[in-house]
């Protein structure tokens, strides 16, 4: 396996020159990292008939209760179609409550039930402690790497989505 080496420092800055192949080995790595990522939350989402689309929607709902149709739609960047079939059964199986808006009726606002947010524990615990056994063996320049890499391969829209949700958690 090639090792990948920063070349000279050329007028203050470190470059980073990689080979089509070295790039080759870190797409397969994100194609693996993922399936690892996901296999766990699959197990129990298969269980109930649901798929990532579900995750998802249910992961950004608890980051953001009473978050509008609109913003999720915004923040998955999936049709209006995909989105209402995937609240419908969420809803219907009393994961995710939907409220009319206070201001303007026409928004629906989604909350998570009680029911919604023990399956969002029980997804995100799966997943903290795959990312957590991760990091704690890579160390946290590598953790901070590996982040700047991800946001790095955001688009401009995606990053400020991102950073938007972040800041609002902290």
């Amino acid at each position: 396996m090639s090792e990948i080496r920063p070349a000279p420092v050329l007028g203050g800055e470190s470059l980073l020159f990689l080979t089509d192949e070295q790039l080759r080995q870190g797409i397969e790595a994100m194609f693996f990292a993922y399936r690892g990522f996901t296999a766990d939350p699959d197990r129990i989402l298969s269980e109930l008939a649901y798929g990532r689309a579900h995750h998802r929607a249910i992961h950004f709902i608890n980051r953001a209760p009473g978050t509008t149709v609109n913003n999720l739609l915004a923040l998955l960047g999936v049709t209006k179609q995909s989105l209402n079939r995937v609240l419908r059964t969420l809803i219907e199986d009393g994961l995710v409550e939907s409220r009319v808006g206070k201001v303007d009726k026409r928004e629906r606002h989604l909350f998570l039930t009680e029911k919604g947010k023990a399956l969002e524990a029980k997804l995100s615990d799966a997943q903290r402690a795959r990312m957590r056994a991760a990091y704690k063996d890579a160390g946290p320049d590598a953790v901070a790497g590996f982040r700047k890499v991800l946001e790095a391969m955001m688009d401009a829209d995606m990053r400020r989505a991102y950073k938007k949700l972040r800041d609002t958690s902290s």
